[in-house]
């Protein structure tokens, strides 16, 4: 079908020749004339027929319209294909016309979607580019263009193998074909195309005028008058480079062809003329060519940052020095640039020329920034400080040396010290150009250390030698030339790979395959020599594992090499591996209190000698914990080093020893003890030896956990025994060495215990006495039979006592630290003045103290500010500051109006003038003064018997109406004085004199008719009404009349002094007045000052309403409250921008919503709610504002605003704004930028004096700061974003409209750049094979993509999880000292990022012995408002984000990286493994371990609460339970990792508890909470079915023992409910009040918030507890939309089934056990005791259709249980989902147990469903008094008789219908006698209707605990064919437990008002309103019904 397919393969052509044979060859195959195109293998031709000419880019999306269609290429059908090609590119033509193409897309092209395996040649892109540019002006040469475009792509891949190459070729032809069509006659000479170019180069300069262009620019930009002409400026430079990057093009392929036409005589077919008007155009294109900040291979003048004396220093520094190598002649460098030590690295180690580019900006940017945060350079000649380089080399390096000294090796550079300039450099160099091209091994950063090592004395040997050529590194050097990619970084990924690969998708066990961090590790040890230089393959750390058996019940693996340090085995027991001392600890302290309490709290000899027996239990789990390292260790003994394993046997050994030898001492002495004559020799033997033990134990202890002792044992290094006894103490590992703070720090950390010993106390005393009772109690009557108990002191029955009160034991300490943490983070909140500015009056109370903070706190400290003294002084003091703080101020004020939290009257209100003019006053926002002259003018009016003092007094107790008065006073005058002159300026003169004189003799009363002020106020409003509009006829003379009224008001009716003194003025002004010429003519206002004068005056006197509540947004409030509060809190200072550090932000994005389509928010649910109904009745206030904003009635109809294509964009970000969108994001983080370029344009003045800048008209004048050249070169350098758009390259290719979308962010940021892993299809050696790039682009001046930098990967870098993958692969494009990391889900704000410069100087801040790695920061949940759940979900968060991280941080110094926004030290990370962890599954949660690294390194992690970033929330339940499932299972596979494990061992003890209880501690405890209630009712259910706890009761009324019946009745879960809420409603306290606090948390209450966080303890518990057993853990995309969805039935059955619904059903079924068969004193004891367990369950049960929109609606009720009952009964298949049958669903659910581990924990754990039929059993009426077993075995003949009855009623074979009929009447006959059989029974025996329901109770768990274990062994099920009916059984248990869940709330349903209740609950009032009203306006919507 395709033209192209008629063009013959062309021959390949040899290395060297051009490749314009070729593509002769192939145009030649298409001999055009008119109107036909031949072919060389076709003899018909083709008939064009004449068509609109088509631009190169209005074609190219018809090859993706042509592939959805469905062709498929078929030579067979060419002639009909052709047809319809023809008529889809006249289709595409008619969409042209209209502006889009034939998708409905804005028109794209065919330029900006060139195949990445074509992306390699940058010059088709650009020569269709220009094809598109120049087709109206000559499409004769456009056509010659595409040709060349389509030759060059037919040299790159002849074959069209390449990923969409044939698609490309086919659309490039048929554009080429359309241009031929557009020719009147004549045939086509192609020889004359070299003539056509010519003279269109010549023409194309004509029409352009390029002589004059540059001219026109240069002079524009050095006239200095940026202010007024940059938006020309923007322009001229825009149209510059497009049509010198057009005259590029041409002159390139004209070359080209005269080269192709006659190599020989290619310089005589261009004139010499030409030749040279070609060149000097060529020059003129230098800052054309990419780049990213600093355009470094293209030096321009248009580019400020350039003329920074830094960035010429830095650039300086790295070029040649003397001693180096020369380079090749053959090797190529920029012309534009000098040759660079990085050229003569990529020389000789082969570094790709993109990666050089890169890294050689990164390190220009590094020593630029660090020299300006020392000083900054001169001018003329600058030069680096010797000391920035130094800084740069040692932070750069800092790891490798490290490194080098644990392994104790001599560096490669020597002595640090003693490296000179040019070799720190030459090795930051390589240090950096080899992580840049290291891929996926920068995971392995002790691996880089290796490398570097290596290749840094190949190169120190090569500069030894002094040779004069650079010679090619041995070790990059192949037979294909010399790569670093393919020899050195190739062979560690392939084997990475091949691990990866082998982890079976994350399922198999992390014991089976190597990880990141095993890679890592062998380079720990000097072993790693072992693999020599170059790479020795042959060694056995390159040996690529075996493919993994597909054997489902196989759980091990394939041969493979072992682990490095640490196998992480799936088990709980590494919760006692990794934090023993803990576990120690507890059980100790438990065993002490416990004896102590058995003894009466008597310390007698009895006492100590039992007490004593601590040791031994010390000791012995001591040896548990030896056994564990032996045990765990397993899987890694053949590669870890022989030292470690060592000392594990020898711990295993010498404990072993210990616990014998102790224990034995222990029991001889007892033995001795309990003779009659017996002697205590062994027991003080025992005592002696426990004492020298433990002494010794405690010393060492000291010594290596005590911080004021660590730099003791430090020094003692060298000694043997203290070598010894650390190793024997604990493992020397390379990271975790020196982990320890200030003693203060220590100190602050020593509490938790305490608590413990005293809770413990009081929980174990009650239990003593009733313990000695039931164990003296031998005629206990057991109503079963009994194994255990009755000969065993009733064991059992003491066990379920004691077992609730050990579990809460445990818990206990946590609750203690939640309440203390709550009470610490309260108090360092106050401290830090957190919530001082929590309203707006506090804002208008406080808001005079505001310029002076702002000064204080955000603004570079100036000279003589702070020195004035006298009260004048003061005056000018703080109006300067107003001065500098109101650009500031006024810009958060315009941004909150274009975000539209604020209207434009609010607007107009809250700006702050200028403050630059004369007044001798500070001039406040309107929203301070508005209404105040009305409220002074009434106290005047009234004031006639009051004295001026008094009046002034009355006035003055309200300072904001003093300022009123005094500036109404002055700019009355200051106006009246600008627009009169002559006798008109006398009167002014004459009345204020008067005025003043008259208030300094206090006499104004008598002088002035104050009730005349009311007219005087009219009079002015008048004569400014005119004022404030542009000047006319009618405006001037209303002005002149009103002026003049005003004369004779003020002389008439308000004068009252004595005119005589001043007569002769008087009388002038009377008859001036008199004679009509007074106040004729008014000099209107013209310049911009006088102009706002006038229009805040007639403001201040029309606005009679008080701005108290301004402005009403809640955001908007919340926003001006956190910034001006946090003005007062302590900072560092800020520099300079030029002198701070410099920063990266870094957000990684996947396919997550960019911006909301129109399609999206105007798709309707089944209640007819659109996105954009939602957002407008969420958001009422900011739609308003929104449709002012774009000029639209807010009355009109969203219909209306589809008709302008603007507004529709500005529609689809204003949306986008309020979602958790890409765009949000990026809008929010380019706030950075836009700050720093205000911050940077206003400093220009302030290194001078204060009066000087005072007297600067320009010094606050923010006008044209964004357009500014010197502020936007050094805010980018000083900011950088990079968004990682992982499948960005896909996502264009195929047309996704994400992909439009991020190209849309990037036209509107030019400062954004995107980075994306490109996949490349090659031919390599016959195969087709797929290569990848990490890509960093940018928009052009054309609105598309620049490809900035491609550098090569070796090989996919997906191995492990997603996330820090696509971080990794994009990190070496961000740039600077610091990064944030900030997630697609974030928001940032313009006050905010005002205080960054003030964050990132924390890092040179005092925060303990380590400066800081990782900065917190605070952050704000902006989801709270959209429903009960968000607000939920915001309020937890909020408290953990803020009162919790700030007592992590300090004094626990326990706070990790809990996510984004933190900010890194970028140095520190990069070198060190990077912001997170990438292996698979284990790092699930990567961000966290970015802090367990940084810890780990002897990093520091912080937390600052002055400034915050905005953070979206999942909002829904089911999104929330996704979300924390995916943490909760994080958590588990944290407990695996070797990083707890290694900070559970060395942090010292207090610090290892805070982090516990922080971590995986926090989840344990929260599992246990859920344990606790289980144990408790298990134990009453064993209490009330044994019949034991009946007759405890019984007798402990005989006895009168209340403490049995205290321990009988204990319920814990009310208290530990209580206690975990304290750090919320403290939280609330604190930053919003005591009374908004608590009606906070009332309404949480009545919102059911208890519901929702009960439901969330179930979902983190079954998520954490099934990740330890099983594994299974990933990420779960939660959507993060708006959630006005009803989620069916089916769906939260699916969800929450086993997680859930299954566990409260079981709680439900203990409970009934207990009220059926317990023994309670009447239904309150019940209730009391059962009613937290109750609340529990029912909360599990019923949350998700609690909180489900719409959930008790009862058309949605019926159709979910249609849904439900078609899910349940639909048989599933292959390919069947589980969403669309019960089948697949149960399948699915399944899938997590596949371990033999797994199988036997599931199968252990379910053994507690048999109980209920034995206790139940014996219950019954019919067994009577018998005991024996064979009650129950006659139970399970009952129950097997049961099942087969079920398997008869559930058989359905399709064989016949004869058989059918038989099968019915077999089930006919099996339900009579089954039916018969009951009702003998019954009349017969002493069966009872009871015995019928509580053997029903009875069967029912048994029945599921069968089918529990049978599924955990489903390989042997199926294998014995029960599979089936196991399935069976499942399948009714599920539609039971269904239906049991779904009356409830059917009925519920049936009464309106519970919808309607629920709405209410879930909604705010506005929605619910809005929800409303889209009911009746639906009307007969089929899908709504009420």
């Amino acid at each position: 079908m395709l033209i192209l397919n008629r063009v013959p393969p062309p021959p390949v052509t040899k290395r060297g020749e051009t490749g314009r044979t070729v593509s002769k060859r192939a145009i030649k195959s298409h001999r055009v004339v008119e109107g036909e195109v031949s072919s060389a293998r076709y003899s018909n031709p083709v008939r064009v027929p004449p068509a609109t000419p088509v631009k190169p880019l209005q074609l190219f999306r018809v090859r993706y319209r042509f592939k959805t269609l469905g062709f498929r290429l078929r030579s067979e059908r060419m002639s009909r294909v052709e047809h319809l090609w023809e008529r889809l590119v006249h289709a595409a033509l008619r969409s042209e016309k209209a502006g889009f193409d034939a998708f409905g897309q804005p028109v794209g092209g065919i330029a900006g979607n060139v195949p990445s395996s074509l992306a390699k040649n940058r010059d088709i892109d650009a020569i269709l580019r220009a094809a598109d540019e120049i087709q109206d002006d000559d499409p004769n040469v456009s056509r010659i263009l595409c040709e060349h475009a389509y030759s060059l792509s037919q040299n790159l891949d002849p074959n069209s193998e390449g990923r969409g190459v044939l698609q490309f070729k086919t659309g490039l032809m048929s554009v080429i074909k359309q241009k031929l069509a557009k020719r009147e006659g004549g045939s086509i000479d192609r020889s004359q195309d070299i003539a056509r170019l010519q003279e269109f180069y010549k023409l194309y300069r004509e029409k352009h005028k390029v002589d004059e262009l540059r001219e026109d620019e240069m002079k524009l930009r050095e006239s200095g008058a940026f202010s007024g002409n940059l938006g020309e400026l923007e322009r001229k430079t825009v149209r510059r480079r497009r049509v010198f990057a057009t005259l590029k093009v041409i002159g390139t392929v004209l070359e080209q062809l005269t080269k192709e036409v006659s190599p020989d005589d290619a310089e005589r077919l261009i004139p010499e003329e030409l030749k040279r008007v070609m060149e000097s155009d060529a020059a003129m294109t230098e800052d054309l060519i990419a780049y990213n900040i600093i355009p470094l291979d293209a030096p321009t003048i248009t580019n400020a940052i350039v003329s920074f004396p830094e960035v010429q220093a830095a650039v300086s520094a790295l070029k040649y020095f003397q001693g180096l190598p020369k380079l090749p002649g053959d090797f190529s460098i920029s012309a534009t640039r000098n040759a660079d030590m990085l050229d003569f690295l990529q020389c000789i180690f082969g570094f790709q020329k993109d990666n050089v580019c890169n890294q050689r900006e990164h390190v220009v940017h590094l020593l630029a920034n660090e020299q300006s945060q020392l000083r900054i350079l001169e001018e003329t000649e600058p030069i680096l400080d010797e000391a920035a380089v130094r800084n740069v080399f040692v932070k750069s390096l800092g790891n490798y040396i490290n490194w080098c000294t644990y392994l104790r090796i001599q560096p490669a550079f020597s002595n640090p010290e003693d490296v000179n300039r040019e070799k720190m450099l030459l090795f930051v160099s390589l240090n950096f150009l080899i992580w840049g091209e290291a891929a996926n091994i920068r995971f392995l950063p002790e691996c880089l250390c290796y490398i570097f090592h290596h290749m840094a004395r190949e190169l120190d040997e090569m500069l030894r030698q002094q040779i004069a050529t650079a010679q090619p590194a041995n070790s990059c050097k192949s037979e294909n030339g010399v790569s670093f990619l393919d020899q050195i970084i190739s062979p560690l990924y392939e084997v990475v790979a091949a691990e990866a690969a082998n982890n079976d998708n994350g399922r198999a066990p992390h014991s089976a395959w190597r990880n990141y961090d095993d890679f890592n590790e062998y380079f720990w040890s000097l072993h790693c020599f072992e693999l020599g230089w170059p790479w020795r393959k042959s060694s056995s750390f390159f040996h690529k594992p075996e493919p993994r058996s597909k054997n489902l019940l196989k759980s091990g693996g394939s041969k493979h090499r072992g682990k490095t340090s640490f196998v992480e085995h799936r088990t709980f027991l590494h919760l006692y591996h990794s934090f023993h001392r803990l576990w120690i600890f507890l059980f100790m302290m438990f065993q002490g209190l416990t004896i102590i309490a058995f003894n009466n709290g008597h310390f007698n000899s009895k006492t100590i000698r039992e007490v004593l027996s601590l040791a031994p239990t010390f000791v012995v789990m001591k040896f548990c914990e030896s056994v564990l390292d032996i045990l765990m260790m397993y899987g890694a003994y053949s590669t870890t080093r022989r030292v470690a394993v060592s000392r594990v046997f020898l711990r295993f050994l010498w404990f072993s020893l210990a616990s014998v030898f102790i224990c034995f001492l222990y029991v001889k002495a007892l033995q001795e003890e309990s003779k009659l004559n017996g002697n205590s020799v062994v027991f003080r033997i025992y005592v002696f030896v426990l004492a020298i033990y433990a002494g010794v134990h405690v010393f060492f202890s000291f010594l290596m956990r005590i911080p004021a002792c660590h730099q003791l044992t430090n020094r003692c290094d060298h000694w043997p025994l203290v070598r010894f006894v650390k190793w024997m103490h604990q493992e020397h590992y390379y990271v975790g060495r020196g982990m320890y703070e200030r003693t203060t720090d220590f100190i602050k950390r020593v509490y938790l215990p305490t608590y413990g010993c005293g809770a413990a106390r009081e929980q174990i005393k009650p239990l003593v006495e009733p313990t000695q009772k039931i164990v003296g109690f031998t005629d206990l009557k057991y109503s079963w039979h009994d194994f255990v108990s009755r000969n065993n002191h009733n064991a059992l029955a003491v066990a379920s006592l004691w077992a609730p009160v050990v579990a809460i034991y445990l818990l206990d300490i946590y609750v203690f630290y939640t309440i203390v943490s709550a009470v610490v983070g309260f108090l360092l909140g106050a401290r830090d003045r957190l919530g001082e500015i929590r309203s707006l009056e506090a804002i208008h109370r406080l808001f005079e103290q505001f310029p002076h903070a702002f000064m204080d706190a955000l603004h570079v400290p100036l000279p003589n500010r702070t020195s004035r003294q006298s009260s004048s002084e003061d005056v000018e003091q703080g109006k300067f500051d107003a001065a500098q703080f109101s650009p500031f101020w006024n810009e958060i004020i315009n941004n909150l109006r274009e975000e539209d939290y604020i209207n434009d009257l609010e607007k107009e209100l809250l700006l702050m003038p200028k403050n630059s003019g004369k007044f001798p006053l500070v001039q406040w926002p309107l929203f301070l003064l508005a209404s105040k002259i009305f409220l002074a003018k009434d106290i005047a009016v009234e004031s006639r018997g009051d004295s001026q003092d008094v009046l002034w007094e009355r006035i003055c107790r309200d300072d904001y109406m003093k300022y009123a008065v005094e500036e109404c006073f002055h700019s009355i005058k200051f106006i009246l004085m600008e627009i009169l002159d002559g006798e008109g300026r006398m009167w002014v003169d004459r009345l204020f004199e008067d005025i003043q004189g008259s208030i300094a003799k206090k006499n104004i009363h008598a002088d002035f008719d104050l009730s005349k002020l009311p007219l005087v106020i009219s009079r002015v409003t008048s004569l400014l009404g005119p004022l404030k509009e542009e000047e006319k006829p009618d405006s001037v003379r209303g002005a002149v009349n009103a002026v003049q009224d005003l004369y004779d008001v003020v002389r008439h009716d308000v004068l009252s002094i004595n005119m005589r003194e001043n007569y002769e003025t008087w009388n002038l002004l009377s008859k001036a007045r008199t004679e009509g010429h007074l106040f004729s003519k008014l000099k209107w206002p013209k310049d911009a000052e006088t102009r706002a004068q006038v229009k805040r005056l007639y403001s201040f006197l029309t606005i009679q309403d008080s701005a108290a509540n301004i402005p009403n947004n809640l955001e908007a409030r919340r926003r001006l409250e956190f910034f001006t509060n946090s003005l007062f809190m302590k900072m560092p200072a800020a520099k300079p921008v030029r002198e701070m550090l410099s920063f990266s932000v870094f957000t990684p994005y996947y396919s997550e919503t960019v911006l909301y389509s129109m399609a999206e928010l105007q798709k309707k649910n089944e209640d007819g709610i659109s996105t954009l109904f939602y957002l407008q009745k969420i958001f009422p206030d900011e739609w308003k504002n929104f449709l002012a904003r774009i000029n639209r009635d807010e009355n009109a109809q969203d219909s209306e605003l589809y008709d302008s294509p603007r507004d529709v964009l500005e529609l689809r970000f204003w949306a986008s704004y309020r979602g958790q969108t890409l765009a949000r994001t990026v809008r929010g983080m380019m706030y950075y930028r836009k700050a720093l370029m205000l911050q940077s344009y206003l400093e220009r003045n302030a290194a001078g004096d204060v009066e000087a800048a005072i007297s600067s008209d320009d010094t606050t004048d923010t006008q044209g700061y964004e357009f500014s050249p010197a502020a936007r070169a050094l805010a980018d350098l000083k900011f950088t974003y990079v968004v990682t758009c992982q499948i960005y390259g896909i996502q264009r290719e195929e047309q996704k409209p994400e992909a439009v979308d991020i190209a849309l962010l990037m036209q509107r940021n030019e400062a954004l750049r995107v980075a994306y892993i490109d996949s490349v299809e090659t031919l390599k050696d016959g195969k087709v094979q797929t290569e990848f790039y990490s890509k960093l682009v940018k928009a052009d001046i054309n609105g598309k993509d620049q490809e900035i930098y491609s550098i090569k990967l070796p090989g996919n870098p997906k191995l492990g999880e997603g996330k820090p993958e696509n971080q990794n692969h994009a990190v070496i494009f961000t740039r600077g000292n610091a990064v944030q990391t900030i997630d697609m889900n974030q928001d940032n704000y313009f006050e905010e990022a005002l205080k960054m410069r003030n964050l990132l100087e924390e890092f040179h801040t005092d925060h303990g012995i380590r400066p800081p790695t990782i900065l917190g920061v605070r952050e704000h949940v902006f989801t709270g408002s959209v429903s009960s759940l968000a607000s939920f979900m915001s309020n937890q968060e909020t408290s953990f984000v803020t009162l919790g991280q700030r007592v992590l941080a300090n004094p626990l110094k326990v706070r990790m990286h809990y996510g984004h926004p933190d900010v890194f030290d970028r140095v520190f990370h990069i070198t060190r493994g990077g912001i997170s962890k990438a292996s698979r599954v284990i790092n699930i949660s990567e961000d966290i371990y970015a802090g367990f690294n940084s810890t780990l390194r002897q990093g520091n992690v912080t937390h600052h609460e002055y400034i915050q970033v905005g953070k979206g929330r999942d909002v829904g339940l089911n999104q929330i339970a996704l979300f924390e499932g995916k943490v909760a299972g994080g958590n588990g596979e944290q407990v695996l990792s070797r990083d707890i494990y290694r900070l559970g061992q060395l942090f010292d003890f207090f610090r290892m508890m805070s982090f516990y209880f922080t971590t995986v501690g926090y989840y344990f405890c929260t599992m246990l909470t859920v344990l606790t209630v289980y144990i408790f009712l298990y134990g009453k259910a064993y209490l009330a079915l044994s019949g034991v706890g009946e007759q405890l009761q019984i007798r402990a009324q005989i006895l009168n023992n209340t403490a049995l019946t205290t321990a009988l009745n204990t319920q814990f879960l009310f208290q530990i409910g209580m206690f975990t809420a304290v750090p919320m409603v403290l939280g609330f306290i604190l930053e919003q009040g005591f009374l908004r606090a608590v009606v906070s948390f009332v309404t949480m209450q009545f919102q059911l918030c208890s519901v929702f966080f009960t439901f969330s303890l179930g979902t983190r518990t079954h998520y954490f507890g099934r990740t330890i057993l099983h594994g299974g853990a990933r990420y779960q995309a939660t959507g993060r939309g708006f959630v006005v969805r009803h989620i069916k039935f089916s769906e939260n059955y699916r969800l929450y089934s086993r997680s859930h619904f299954v566990k409260g059903l079981e709680v439900v079924l203990l409970l009934i056990v207990y009220l059926a068969y317990g023994y309670n004193e009447g239904a309150l004891s019940y209730i009391l005791l059962s009613i937290s367990s109750w609340f529990m369950a029912l909360s599990w049960l019923f949350a998700p259709y609690l909180f489900n929109p719409s959930g008790f609606e009862w058309q949605k009720t019926v159709e979910d249980f249609r849904d439900w009952t078609n899910w349940l009964f639909y048989r599933g298949g292959i390919g069947v989902k589980g969403g669309e049958s019960w089948e697949a669903w149960w399948d699915e659910e399944l899938a997590h147990i596949r371990t033999f581990g797994g199988r036997l924990a599931e199968t252990i754990l379910s053994l507690r469903f048999f109980i209920f039929q034995y206790g139940i059993i014996y219950k019954l009426d019919v067994q009577g008094q018998d005991k024996s077993l064979t009650v129950y075995g006659l139970s399970w003949v009952v129950l097997a008789v049961l099942i087969i009855l079920f398997k008869v009623f559930t058989f359905s074979q399709k064989i016949s219908v004869n058989f059918q009929l038989l099968l019915r009447f077999i089930q006919g006959i099996s339900l009579l006698l089954a039916l018969a059989g009951i009702a003998v029974a019954i009349a017969l025996t002493p069966l009872s209707i009871t015995d019928i329901f509580a053997c029903i109770l009875a069967f029912i768990p048994t029945g599921w605990g069968i089918i529990s274990i049978a599924v955990a062994w489903k390989p042997l099920v199926k294998k014995l064919g029960f599979w089936k009916s196991i399935r069976s059984m499942a399948r009714l248990y599920d539609a039971g437990m269904g239906m049991l869940i779904f009356i409830p709330i059917a009925f519920c349903s049936w009464f309106p008002f519970v919808s309607t209740f629920q709405t209410r609950l879930m909604f705010n009032q506005a929605f619910s309103r809005g929800l409303e009203i889209s009911l009746i306006l639906a009307g007969n919507n089929p899908n709504t019904g009420i």
